[in-house]
């Protein structure tokens, strides 16, 4: 339990601000490290579950606390980077929605609960079922990965600590041992980023494997807001050469970006 062991720094009360922030800051640089020593690991999970999802399957993360709230952030992020469908994937938190903002005593503490809360997306074999979880010891993620494969899903996950029982539990285990934390045990600081960081190389891996991204655009990009549609506008410019205008009128008329380029001129 490397991220429950004791803070290279001591007596934190007693720092200065600049002191607190320096040393949090120097900490937080060991992490990038940390995920590309498990980038092999990354890559064998992305490549089964791009492998899956082309074939229809859904991708679900499963998570406690911290590593529940970040799998629904990158899951709740799809859809609109990417124009996919809200049920392909989907980021599922120990004690349900409500634990996104307020902690759910012991909710991470079932075996049983997170397949009763897969079963609720009526989970198939071909989907691929993901656990979060610093510690690497959650029961909710533990008990999830152990009948999701049982059920014949393809399972991985990502953890903090080595040889830990959810990486036993999975398939593709993705282990980014970042160390102890700058307060101790408070795996929300590195060990978070490094989960963090792991999800956005996995999802936006896949979804360029499953081709989402033409170039280095988003070309399937939902226009739910002003922002975006001028990031949409900007992008059909830059592939036709029309004018802002003419690009929104594409986008009107057809939907996305790909639709406006694929479109122009025909």
């Amino acid at each position: 339990m490397i991220t429950e062991t004791t803070s290279h720094y001591d007596h934190l009360e007693q720092m200065s601000v600049h002191d607190l922030l320096v040393n949090i800051n120097k900490e937080d640089k060991t992490v990038p490290l940390a995920v590309e020593r498990a980038i092999p690991q990354l890559e064998a999970l992305a490549t089964q579950v791009t492998a899956r999802m082309r074939e229809g399957g859904r991708l679900f993360y499963i998570g406690a606390g911290t590593s529940g709230r970040l799998g629904v952030v990158d899951a709740s992020e799809c859809p609109p980077t990417y124009g996919v469908p809200h049920d392909l994937v989907v980021g599922i938190i120990a004690g349900g929605d409500g634990a996104i903002r307020k902690a759910v005593e012991f909710a991470e503490d079932d075996p049983n609960q997170a397949w009763k809360d897969l079963g609720a997306y009526k989970i198939e074999p071909i989907d691929t079922v993901v656990g979060i979880a610093a510690s690497g010891r959650t029961p909710y993620v533990i008990g999830g990965l152990q009948q999701a494969r049982a059920a014949g899903c393809l399972t991985g996950c990502i953890v903090c600590n080595p040889g830990s029982a959810v990486a036993a539990a999975a398939q593709f285990p993705v282990e980014v041992v970042t160390g102890p934390e700058f307060v101790t045990g408070s795996t929300r600081m590195k060990a978070g980023t490094a989960q963090k960081l792991a999800l956005n190389m996995l999802s936006t891996t896949v979804m360029i494997q499953l081709g989402r991204v033409r170039g280095n655009k988003m070309v399937d990009m939902q226009l739910s807001n002003i922002k975006l549609q001028q990031r949409a506008a900007r992008m059909v410019m830059d592939e036709t050469g029309v004018s802002e205008t003419e690009a929104q009128d594409l986008l009107a008329r057809f939907g996305n970006v790909r639709g406006a380029i694929d479109n122009y001129k025909k």
